[in-house]
């Protein structure tokens, strides 16, 4: 089935993530999860927000990068991988209510880390270093991210 971004609601849509998602990193599986989660929003491929008991937190530290803040979830939270980059993650330590859901998973940005499945499929990274979609065959755009599309 294919999935329109642009069919996405605003606010964004927080649903079951129907795949198996593995995140992998430095030869090690970093995280493996049928119990993630999707965001879906207006323009943006999803984001795939993994439980903190289905990932290898020994391999991850809190960023000191600082935080940013989502007009829908609110205050996010950075996480650096041991051996890789900073800001390859982020979290929602305490998000709205209309989120709560998400409190405490996190979300991987594809091109931060080795590589990033649903299922056996390997996803594309979202262009742009701000969004942290994943693209499948399925997904459609266009998508932000890229360069001129910040301000859509």
């Amino acid at each position: 089935m294919t999935e329109n971004v642009w069919d996405y609601p605003r606010p964004p849509a927080l649903v079951p993530c129907e795949r198996r998602v593995r995140v992998e990193h430095a030869g090690a599986v970093l995280a493996d999860s049928t119990s993630a989660l999707r965001v879906l929003e207006t323009s943006h491929p999803p984001v795939i927000y993994i439980p903190p008991q289905d990932i290898d937190m020994s391999r991850l530290f809190p960023s000191g990068g600082g935080s940013t803040f989502c007009e829908w979830k609110g205050s996010a939270s950075y996480w650096d991988l041991m051996d890789g980059p900073s800001r390859a993650a982020w979290s929602y330590p305490a998000p709205v209510a209309a989120y709560a859901e998400l409190t405490d998973h996190l979300a991987f940005y594809p091109g931060q880390v080795d590589a990033c499945f649903l299922d056996d499929e390997r996803v594309q990274a979202q262009d742009g270093d701000f969004y942290g979609g994943w693209i499948t065959a399925e997904i459609t755009g266009p998508f932000k991210g890229g360069p001129g599309t910040r301000g859509w």
